[in-house]
């Protein structure tokens, strides 16, 4: 099975320029803890922010609520692309600890495909339970 067949193709963005408040307003109408960032010049994704990097290196790094944040986004991203397998995204998921995979062809959005995607969607999938177990791993304290 085909990513293409299990993710989400109308994935909600924000740019670069957004606000920090703004995207957690729009993170809390869409019940999501994730949005995609795309470049405000050419709409190619640059980065994904998560409502950890709001609250780690915006709110606690004392940043405003209006910064934009492109100056708090994950940038360094790991993406998927459309002929790829289910079975491959389950592996790529597991081996990053991510738990939604940006799905992209020349660098645009095509979907997002969800651990939880995955995981419903081909329940006879063992590749889906064995991420699940590799991306909940607690980290190992630091000595």
């Amino acid at each position: 099975m085909k990513v293409t067949e299990i993710m989400t193709t109308d994935v909600e963005t924000c740019t670069t320029d957004t606000a920090i408040q703004a995207v957690a307003v729009q993170m809390l109408n869409l019940d999501v803890g994730s949005i995609p960032v795309v470049d405000t010049n050419g709409g190619g994704l640059v980065g994904i922010i998560t409502d950890r990097d709001i609250v780690i290196r915006g709110i606690a790094a004392q940043f405003s609520l209006d910064t934009p944040v492109g100056q708090i986004l994950s940038s360094d991203l790991v993406t998927g692309t459309p002929d790829m397998d289910v079975e491959d995204a389950a592996t790529l998921m597991a081996e990053h600890q991510i738990r939604r995979l940006p799905i992209c062809e020349d660098n645009k959005l095509l979907g997002i495909v969800a651990l939880g995607d995955i995981a419903v969607k081909d329940q006879s999938d063992e590749h889906a339970g064995e991420a699940i177990e590799d991306i909940s791993k607690p980290a190992s304290p630091n000595d």
